[in-house]
């Protein structure tokens, strides 16, 4: 058993609400179903890039959900909390699954052993048919690589930018999720809070927690006045 099988369960672990269902994709209708149908015989390689709360992590780890749904095995590997890891111990025997997972590429960029040891696991993967799911904050050709054979891998399938959403689009993932915890918010509070909070969903959902919280510990429906009461806005 490799490694990565022995450690990673540990360390790792996929958010049971970060799916392609609960994924809200705006302008990003294209990608999603490329990414749905990655692991059907679709794209064997796609690099995605967006900044920080586009929703690059919800998708690769919404690819492992929907992997492990049909009898597939995956791994999500999120480079920043794993940089402590040996790089060529953990990329061990990942040709044996059928999805891996790369995010937070940046977090490595421009450390040598890092670089060769991803250039030779995109290799094996690719001679062994694996799909493969990359993402970053920035295009390829923005990050701070060394090694130009890696360059050039990455940039071999499919690209895609994460649009960010627009505040109707942010109203509405809004009014989607809260019904998914049975709350009504109607349009107006919707972009009551839209306006007030920042324009990133991780914190328009770390709100959202909070009201959910409030708004079952008293008993109140989420209306401005109360929103008002308890972020004192």
């Amino acid at each position: 058993m490799s490694f990565a099988f022995e450690q990673l369960p540990l360390a790792v672990q996929l958010r049971d609400e970060h799916t392609f269902d609960n994924f809200y994709g705006g302008d990003n209708s294209l990608l999603l179903a490329q990414l749905q149908a990655q692991i059907n015989g679709g794209e064997r390689y796609i690099y995605l890039y967006g900044s920080e709360g586009s929703g690059c992590t919800h998708l690769l780890q919404a690819a492992c959900h929907h992997a492990g749904s049909q009898g597939l095995s995956s791994v999500y590997l999120p480079l920043a909390e794993l940089a402590h890891y040996p790089p060529t111990a953990l990329f061990e025997g990942l040709e044996q699954l059928a999805l891996v997972c790369i995010d937070e590429l940046q977090a490595i960029a421009g450390d040598t052993q890092w670089e060769e040891a991803l250039f030779h696991l995109f290799n094996r993967l690719d001679r062994a048919g694996v799909t493969l799911t990359i993402a970053a904050n920035c295009a390829v050709r923005a990050l701070p690589l060394g090694l130009a054979d890696l360059a050039s891998r990455l940039s071999w399938g499919m690209v895609y930018q994460l649009k960010p959403l627009e505040d109707a689009q942010q109203m509405q993932l809004l009014q989607l999720r809260a019904a998914q915890r049975g709350l009504d918010i109607s349009s107006e509070v919707a972009q009551f809070i839209v306006h007030r909070c920042q324009r990133r969903t991780p914190a328009l959902m770390a709100l959202l927690d909070d009201l959910d919280t409030a708004s079952l510990k008293e008993q109140r429906r989420l209306t401005i006045p109360f929103i008002k009461s308890v972020k004192g806005w």
